[in-house]
This record gives C-alpha cells, sequence and structure tokens, in this order.
C-alpha cells in the first residue's frame, strides 16, 4: 500500500537532495532541489505560508513524492537538471521545445569523423555544439563548413572500400577516406580544425591552417599549400564580418533577459576572443509568477546542461541567487574557472544592455507573428464553419488515409490538428486486419469502426473508473472529419459511424488533384476558392494523414523485405532474426553495422556476426 502524502514529508530527512511531486497518474509535474530536503519540503505546507498560483496549482494536483539523497548541494542541482531534462515537468521552467533545436554533430569517435545535423542528443563520445534557435543560420554555418572543411557527408558508421570515390572527392570537397585517399591523422586534423571553428577559435584555427600551409610549400606541396590557403583565404572573411566588442579579448556569454505574461526571452551573444561571433534567442515558459533572478538562475541550469562550451565569462542582466553553487557547477563542467558577474556600469554593462534590447525586440515579435497566426486560423476555422455549414469552427480536425500496394501490409493513418496545428502525439495509425486485398472501402470501413469502437470502450471505462482521462487515447471526438478520398470512401466512413452511433459528427471526403469536398447526401460536391485559408488547412490536414500512411506501410514493407533477406543467411534462425530485427530495424542500419556491434546482439555469436557481415557486403552490397 502507497504511503500518503502526509506521512511522507515527516519521514524526509534533513540531507541535500531532490524532491519530486507526482500526480494520480504517477507522472513528475514538478521537480526541485534543496540543501535540507525536510525544510524545503515542509516549507510547502506551513500555515499561512505565501504562495504564488503556479505552486497552489502544482500542489493540488500533488498525490505523490519522491525524494533522492545526495551528498552535497551540487549533485543535487546535477540531478535536478538531469531530472527536468527527463521528465519536463508542467510545473518546472521549461525552455521551450528544446528538443526541436537542432545541433550540429561531430561523430569525433568514429574512425573517419562526420559534420552533421541533428535533434538528438546521445551519450555516444560524439561532439556537439548548439543548440541553435535559428535554423536558417545554422544551415548557413554547415554550409560553409562543406565549404570549407572536405569531410565526408556518406552516412556509414564504418566506411565500406570503394574502388572509386564519389562526386564529392573531384569537386574536393571530400578527403577520399572509403578509398584509402588519406591517411586517418590527415583527415583527423581536418576534423579537429572543424571543432576550432565551431567552438568559435577562428584566431586558432588561422594559425593552424598556416602552418600547415608553410609545411605543405616547404614539403613541395604546391596543390595542398592552395588549398590550405583558400581555406585561411575563407575563414578571414568569415572573421572581418565578426564585430569585436571586447579588448579583452576573453570568451564570454552575454546573457540577458525580456518578460512577457507567463514566457521570457532570453538572448545570449557568444563571445569568442573578444568578437561576437553568434547571438541566440531562447524562450522560457511557466514564468509569470517567478523572480527575473529566478529565470536567469534556471535558463543558466538547462542550456548550460546541454551544450559543450563553457566560456570562462557569463556576463548576466539579472543578478541570481547563490551564484556561488552555479559558479562551482559551471568550473567543474569546463574543467576551469568561470566567472559570473552581473555588470553595472562600464562597456561589459553596454554589452548586456545591447543584448536586452535584442531579447525585447525578439519576444515583441514572436508575441506578434503568435497573434498574427491565432487571427489567420481563427479566419480559416469560420470560413470552413461558414462554407461546410458547420454549428462552430471546427476546432479538432481528423483525417484519414489507407495505403497499400497491390493489397499487401495494407494500413491506415488517424491525424489530428487541434486550431490548425498538427498535434502529433494524437496521432493513430491501423495495420488492416479484417480486410483481404486491396480494398480501399473496406480498409476505411474498418479504421473508422475500430477507432469509435475504442471511443466507446474508453467513455465506459472512464465512467467506470478503470482509467484516468489521460490513459484514453481515443476518447476525444473530433469537430470535423475528413477522408482522404471521394464519394467511395466518405460512404464507407459513414457507415461505419452510423453503426457505432457517431453518425452526428460532420464528415466530408477530400478529392485529390481538383480538390473538391464531397458531403454526404449531396450530389454536387463543395468548390472552395484555391486562395482559401480554410482549404489549405484540410489540404495540410490530407496531405499529413497521406504522409503518416505512407511511411508506416513503408516501414512494414522493409521489416518484411528484411526478414525474408535474413532468412537466407546461414546460421540464422528464428531467435537470432527476431533479435537482429528488433536490434536494427531496417536494412540500412544492419548494413552499416560493425562485425563488433552484430556479435553484441543478444544470441549473437562472432561466427553467426560474420556470416551477417559478409552477407551484406558480398552478396548484398
Amino acid at each position: 500500500m502507497k504511503l500518503p502524502l502526509s506521512e511522507k514529508i515527516k519521514n524526509i530527512p534533513a540531507r541535500p537532495g531532490v524532491y519530486l511531486y507526482k500526480n494520480e497518474d504517477g507522472q513528475v509535474i514538478y521537480v526541485g532541489k534543496a540543501v535540507s530536503l525536510k525544510n524545503r519540503v515542509r516549507s510547502y505546507f506551513q500555515a499561512g505560508a505565501k504562495q504564488a498560483p503556479k505552486v497552489k496549482a502544482m500542489l493540488s494536483r500533488a498525490v505523490d513524492l519522491d525524494f533522492i539523497v545526495t551528498d552535497s548541494e551540487m549533485e543535487a542541482l546535477i540531478l535536478e537538471n538531469n531530472l527536468i531534462k527527463e521528465h519536463r515537468p508542467k510545473y518546472n521552467i521549461l525552455l521551450k521545445d528544446d528538443k526541436t533545436y537542432p545541433y550540429i554533430k561531430v561523430t569525433v569517435h568514429e574512425d573517419f569523423p562526420r559534420v552533421y545535423l541533428t535533434r538528438r542528443v546521445l551519450k555516444d563520445r560524439a561532439r556537439y555544439f548548439g543548440p541553435f534557435t535559428n535554423v536558417g543560420a545554422v544551415n548557413e554555418t554547415m554550409r560553409l563548413l562543406k565549404k570549407i572543411f572536405p569531410l565526408r557527408t556518406c552516412k556509414q558508421r564504418e566506411l565500406s572500400p570503394r574502388d572509386r570515390p564519389c562526386l564529392n572527392y573531384h569537386i574536393k570537397r571530400c578527403l577520399g577516406p572509403c578509398c584509402g585517399l588519406v591517411e586517418r591523422q590527415t583527415y583527423r586534423e581536418t576534423v579537429n580544425e572543424v571543432v576550432l571553428f565551431l567552438e568559435g577559435r577562428q584566431e586558432d584555427l588561422i594559425k593552424r591552417l598556416r602552418q600547415r600551409m608553410e609545411e605543405a610549400a616547404e614539403n613541395l606541396e604546391f596543390e595542398k599549400a592552395a588549398e590550405l590557403r583558400d581555406q585561411v583565404r575563407a575563414v578571414e572573411k568569415i572573421v572581418e564580418r565578426q564585430k569585436v566588442v571586447s579588448t579583452e579579448g576573453v570568451d564570454q556569454d552575454v546573457i540577458a533577459m525580456a518578460r512577457g505574461f507567463d514566457e521570457s526571452c532570453l538572448t545570449v551573444f557568444f563571445i569568442r576572443s573578444g568578437k561576437l561571433i553568434g547571438r541566440e534567442h531562447y524562450f522560457l515558459e511557466g514564468t509569470d509568477i517567478l523572480e527575473r533572478g529566478e529565470i536567469m538562475a534556471a535558463f543558466i541550469q538547462q542550456f548550460y546542461n546541454q551544450t559543450e562550451f563553457i566560456p570562462a565569462e557569463l556576463l548576466l542582466s539579472e543578478e541570481i541567487a547563490n551564484p556561488e553553487l552555479l559558479t562551482a557547477w559551471l568550473s567543474k563542467l569546463r574543467g576551469s574557472r568561470v566567472v559570473i558577474k552581473t555588470p553595472k556600469r562600464g562597456d561589459k554593462q553596454k554589452l548586456v544592455e545591447m543584448a536586452a534590447q535584442n531579447a525585447l525586440l525578439s519576444l515583441e515579435q514572436t508575441q506578434l507573428q503568435r497573434q498574427a497566426n491565432r487571427e489567420a486560423v481563427d479566419g480559416a476555422l469560420s470560413e470552413l464553419m461558414a462554407a461546410l455549414g458547420l454549428e462552430k469552427p471546427p476546432h479538432r480536425m481528423e483525417c484519414y488515409d489507407i495505403s497499400n500496394i497491390q493489397g499487401t501490409e495494407t494500413v491506415s493513418s488517424m491525424v489530428v490538428f487541434e486550431e490548425g496545428r498538427p498535434k502529433k502525439d494524437q496521432y493513430r495509425r491501423f495495420k488492416i486486419r479484417w480486410v483481404q486485398g486491396a480494398n480501399d472501402f473496406a480498409s476505411m470501413h474498418e479504421t473508422l469502426t475500430r477507432r469509435f469502437a475504442q471511443a466507446r470502450e474508453e467513455q465506459a471505462l472512464l465512467e467506470r473508473g478503470e482509467i484516468t482521462l489521460k490513459q484514453a487515447k481515443f476518447i476525444r471526438l473530433p469537430d470535423l472529419i475528413i477522408i482522404d478520398g471521394g464519394k467511395g470512401q466518405l460512404s464507407a466512413a459513414r457507415e461505419a459511424m452510423l453503426e457505432q452511433g457517431f453518425a452526428h459528427i460532420a464528415t466530408f471526403g477530400l478529392a485529390k488533384e481538383e480538390e473538391l469536398l464531397f458531403a454526404p447526401g449531396r450530389p454536387d460536391p463543395i468548390r472552395l476558392p484555391r486562395e482559401s485559408k480554410g482549404l489549405q488547412i484540410l489540404q495540410r490536414l490530407r496531405d499529413e494523414a497521406h504522409r503518416f500512411a505512407v511511411t508506416y506501410h513503408r516501414k512494414l514493407r522493409t521489416r518484411r523485405n528484411l526478414k525474408s533477406l535474413l532468412d537466407e543467411i546461414d546460421g540464422i534462425g528464428a531467435v537470432r532474426r527476431r533479435e537482429l530485427y528488433k536490434a536494427y530495424k531496417n536494412l540500412a542500419a544492419i548494413q552499416q553495422a560493425s562485425l563488433e556491434e552484430l556479435a553484441k546482439v543478444p544470441g549473437m555469436n562472432m561466427k553467426s556476426a560474420e556470416a551477417v557481415w559478409r552477407y551484406f557486403r558480398e552478396e548484398c552490397p
């Protein structure tokens, strides 16, 4: 039996650590740290204590509490950062959409490293630079990297030997490691130069390139010297465009804040060797009732917990509580002393003020754009309500599509738009079970039958208290359903909805090419103007349903093809085939796997791994 929250509070030790509040679903809704867990947690429940509305809301939903004791406040800070990143609790200050920010990844752990964009940070010994909020700027950086540094762009982790180099080698955009045209040490030198560039240490990079250029000239390698000269010139052009903002020549991050309602914008100026090399804007949500210093401290924790480079000095627009703890933590991450300052006068204060002005402008522009987007969506939904004869604007829309090739692996998709935007966590996909062969009408009937039968079942379970609303996957009903297809698909969908008792939901078919809307019982289709914002939302909805269905169908087809290929390999029986299938979801993943990686798959040994490795390189290259 679970101990009541009131009893847990009594038994919390007066030790440093982290505490986690949970709701009735067991979901972590708040993570905090404390020098004394006992004093901090009890302070939430002291009679007469003043509490912010957000804290009151959190406590009203908290039904359970966990805590983790640490040896020091520093360990508690590190653990708090990691738990916030893992759980993204509703009532913590969160860096907005940080999962979607791109990073530049340098695979330094590979024999011949690659440089590419990624949105996932893994613990794989690679180096990550970012996060970058300006996708256009980071794409420009990648373009420059490819132009200046000729590293490979192929996707294989382990290079397979090739007889001839690719086009990139011939246009001097790759050193040709796949053909043995470059030594590993020489290739590594170029990788190290990329890292210098991404760290903002362009002056060091130029010195290094010039040294290599002079060595090449002394060795009469004039073509190589000319290539290095061109690299030096390209980097120098970039340096010329960078503004000198500090005569001290140190590495600094300048962080300033602008506050809005329930969100704040923090602008970071990246200064390396006294030059401003970049600027990014980040948004924190859930900041409406917090002190400015609390917001700044929360940002510093989240930002530097997920970035590689930490400068020697941070210049802040806000005073933070307990700066010694953050200074010690940052110094530990950097490996040398970090200084945090909140300048009140002089050149450093001017830098902070400039960053603050940028933060305010970014916040205002974002809010204006958001308001404009809201107004545009509201107008489009009102237009659809009028054109389709709906009782209210379709705030929630669902679209269904079928995908198959000659009747094999038939699947269907359900995508959801709310307020004109994709709601991807509510997308669903179906593997068609009851229909044999290619029959889109019957497949659509099965899809809608299963969708609404599940909704009825979940409603009954909810009423009996056997599930929570959060656990239900199909209980939310749409204001509008769009079927990808014409009258036949629409008729099949409507029949299923009538059988399940959901015929009251407005349903239309959207035919491709002519973009005509078919309504049940109406002989003539509805034609919306091509420039109609409402039609454009429906087109995006339909296209997204098609993409989601095709992607799922392709995945199933790839699995089937992979299974048939594994059947041909000697020594790979049903058990090993199943384990390989779990570890590697597609053919490309197995082809890229090294012999050692294959041998580590459960059930595999070196002999069977070698059979797979050789098959995909000799029989199926």
